[in-house]
């Protein structure tokens, strides 16, 4: 069975940053396309950034410039590295597998003072 584990969530200042990781169990990584979501009351479920088998990467344009995505094939991992974090930023994040419509239990950013 695949499982994808996100974890490096947490509370930080506005300004400050953060490492989102997302381990694949279960299944080889590199063939596949992934992504990173989040999720509030108010907005629902945004996506974030896309990264390809290949590494091509996209990102949303409320985080351009700020976060970035990126996959290490020999881990069977993605992160989401996150910087200049602001109050709206705040979320349970989400990694995703295309392939198989495949979700992480997702990991608690809270960006506050």
């Amino acid at each position: 069975q695949v499982q994808l584990v996100e974890s490096g969530g947490g509370v930080v200042q506005p300004g400050g940053s953060l490492r989102l990781s997302c381990a694949v169990h279960g299944d080889s990584f590199s063939y596949y396309a992934m992504g990173w979501y989040r999720q509030t009351p108010e907005k629902g479920r945004e996506e974030v950034a896309r990264i390809s088998a290949g590494g091509m990467t996209t990102h949303a344009a409320s985080v351009k410039g700020r976060f970035t995505i990126s996959r290490d094939d020999a881990k069977n991992t993605i992160y989401l590295h996150m910087n200049r974090l602001q109050p709206e930023d705040t979320a349970v994040y989400y990694c995703h597998r295309e392939i198989g419509d495949l979700w992480g239990q997702g990991t608690r950013v809270t960006v506050s003072s």
